[in-house]
């Protein structure tokens, strides 16, 4: 007899959602998203009825694009890289849960609105400015250090487990969240992008910036890429701080 498991999917629409379960043969190397697909094909519960097939988001499948984000188990993370026999065997149990994420508006099923990160993003101004001009030779030099610190910030997606797991963000708060001041301390430290260092530092200072983390490093610990979230934290941090003292006393920029 083949081995079987079990999705539980929290799944509905906004004020009416409800737990419904689907069994599916184990497939090796299957994922969550392609068990998704299976439940698409032939959407019947345990129960035996037919119903709507369960609505995900999807771009890349391969870690890049973070829109496959959803709690599996509880826990934030990417559906496209997670393998369902790892998951069984580090559980001992043959069913997996799977829900939207709680810290954004639900859509339906396993889709949430995640506009709120992209309207962040452009309030700290995460973009570098261009001339127009498109042959300026090569720009300045980097450290390899430099550079390192740069790519592994550049690495985000938005997928949103970060603010999923930082227990600052709620309907209440106006904590812009984690991935904000790593984004913030990706473009300050590009040559270009640091002529705008000091708008992006003093939004920060304002209400739902920097003052506003509580340190929980919960973000780190379920960030997909692996992003020193902690450490771009207490970075800009620091050059907040200085930011302060030096509009405090007027000092020019540099």
């Amino acid at each position: 007899m083949a081995r079987t498991y079990i999705l539980k999917i929290y799944r509905g629409s906004p004020a009416k959602q409800y737990w419904e379960e689907f069994e599916l043969e184990l497939v090796p190397f299957a994922n969550v998203i392609s068990s998704l697909m299976e439940i698409q094909k032939n959407p019947i519960n345990r129960k035996g009825e037919k119903v709507e097939p369960v609505v995900w988001e999807q771009g890349c499948l391969e870690e890049v694009c973070g829109s496959c984000s959803m709690l599996i188990n509880g826990r934030p993370r990417q559906a496209c890289t997670a393998l369902i026999e790892p998951i069984l065997k580090a559980t001992d149990k043959n069913v997996i849960a799977l829900a939207p994420f709680s810290k954004f508006p639900l859509v339906r099923d396993l889709i949430v609105d995640r506009s709120r990160m992209f309207e962040n993003l452009k309030k700290v101004g995460a973009w570098i400015d261009t001339d127009g001009a498109y042959e300026r030779g090569f720009g300045p030099k980097i450290s390899q250090e430099k550079q390192e610190v740069m790519y592994s910030l550049s690495t985000c997606m938005t997928c949103g487990c970060c603010v999923e797991a930082c227990p600052q963000v709620s309907e209440r708060s106006k904590f812009v969240g984690p991935q904000i001041m790593a984004q913030v301390r990706l473009f300050n430290a590009h040559p270009t992008g640091k002529m705008k260092r000091s708008e992006r530092l003093r939004t920060l200072m304002e209400e739902g910036g920097i003052s506003d983390c509580g340190n929980a490093q919960n973000c780190v610990q379920v960030c997909p890429k692996h992003i020193p979230l902690t450490d771009a934290i207490a970075a800009i941090g620091r050059d907040v701080i200085l930011q302060a003292f030096k509009d405090l006393f007027s000092f020019p920029e540099r």
